[in-house]
């Protein structure tokens, strides 16, 4: 396992960080997970090297914070727990009442990274850094993150102050993060953490086309707006994913490793990233995770994964946000409308006729005064 340092601290968390949404028995998205399984899968991550463990408390309204506290809190002092804060919950007050209830469920007193899940366009951002500063300055935790902030978002943030870290969709078959927000989170010594690594299992070699991926995987603005649990009204590049992923396919049979370890490694490959949020359910599956962490793949492999998967890149635009037509994390012009990220992208357009997410480019922001 390797180890890299958090942003401007010095906390070092392995390459590669355990997920908790996949753990939690009690989540919608996940079917039938058993918690022998989940302990099973935090234990051989432990054995793996890994040290960087993510939950939050909306991965089965909290099954998955008390089941790492229940694993991790006998060895709390070997590991780097993160967890989060949701949209709804901003305001100072429930920072800190959200921020006690997480501590219980895990078991522990005090939090490495307390991360933002979500911005909220409906709050200001000042009064909820400064309550996150507040429960540092108390101790209960290390240091401030966020997660899903696009520029305009994180610039807000950095003129009132520094975070550590932005946990982002990043995979081979979703690079938006590369065309602005990225290169801010490295002019701004922010560290990326990377999640859905491998986009809901396309990226495993599992699926060999888009009619075998399940209803609950097949939400993400990859497929088609048909889909019936899809929000995003758009027309999604299924075909052109799955021309990609057998590109990959042949790639990674020529050097020997499974689909799933390459594409962990390609994102440790890339500019700014830390860490890899890799989802295991079992013990295998966490195990193989950890393995990308030491697999250095040959620079002429990581630029043809890259070439390969170039044309979806370009489809689905600059567009962060995996499951809305209109991006949830950027701010919009019209913050008195509704929620535009819960509507389809023909109900947002005609709420919001001739306009887009407005967004702040990087070059306009200077790095924040460091003390």
């Amino acid at each position: 396992m390797k180890y890299r340092r958090l942003g401007q601290t010095n906390i070092e968390v392995s390459a590669i960080c355990m997920g908790g949404w996949a753990i939690s028995t009690k989540d919608f998205f996940w079917d039938e997970q058993a918690r022998e399984d989940s302990i099973k899968a935090t234990h051989a991550a432990l054995d793996a090297g890994v040290n960087f463990f993510d939950t939050a408390p909306a991965y089965g309204d909290g099954d998955s914070e008390e089941i790492l506290g229940e694993v991790l809190g006998p060895r709390r002092k070997e590991v780097v727990l993160t967890t989060k804060i949701g949209p709804k919950d901003l305001s100072p007050e429930r920072i800190r009442e959200c921020c006690e209830t997480s501590l219980r469920r895990l078991k522990t007193d005090y939090i490495d990274l307390y991360q933002v899940h979500w911005p909220n366009a409906e709050l200001p951002i000042e009064p909820m850094y400064e309550a996150l500063q507040g429960l540092k300055a108390a101790g209960k935790i290390r240091a401030i993150g966020v997660s899903n902030f696009g520029v305009s978002y994180l610039s807000e943030l950095l003129r009132i102050g520094q975070v550590e870290s932005n946990q982002l969709p990043y995979s081979l078959l979703w690079r938006v993060l590369e065309h602005e927000v990225g290169p801010m989170c490295v002019e701004n010594d922010i560290g990326v953490l990377c999640y859905s690594p491998l986009c809901q299992g396309l990226l495993t070699g599992k699926f060999t086309t888009a009619d075998e991926v399940p209803e609950k995987r097949a939400r993400t603005r990859l497929f088609s707006g048909d889909r019936s649990l899809s929000r995003h009204g758009e027309p999604g590049c299924e075909a052109e994913v799955f021309i990609a992923v057998d590109e990959i396919r042949k790639i990674v049979a020529e050097i020997g490793h499974s689909m799933g370890t390459v594409a962990l490694a390609w994102l440790l490959h890339q500019p700014g990233v830390v860490s890899v949020v890799a989802g295991a359910r079992n013990g295998r599956q966490a195990t193989e995770n950890a393995r990308a962490a030491d697999l250095d793949l040959d620079t002429d492999v990581v630029r043809r994964l890259s070439r390969v998967t170039e044309k979806v890149k370009t489809i689905v635009g600059k567009n962060m946000d995996t499951w809305d037509g209109i991006s949830r994390m950027e701010r919009i012009d019209r913050p008195h409308l509704p929620d535009l990220g819960r509507l389809s992208q023909q109900e947002a357009k005609r709420l919001l006729p001739g306009t887009a997410p407005k967004r702040v480019g990087a070059a306009s922001i200077g790095k924040p005064s460091r003390k």
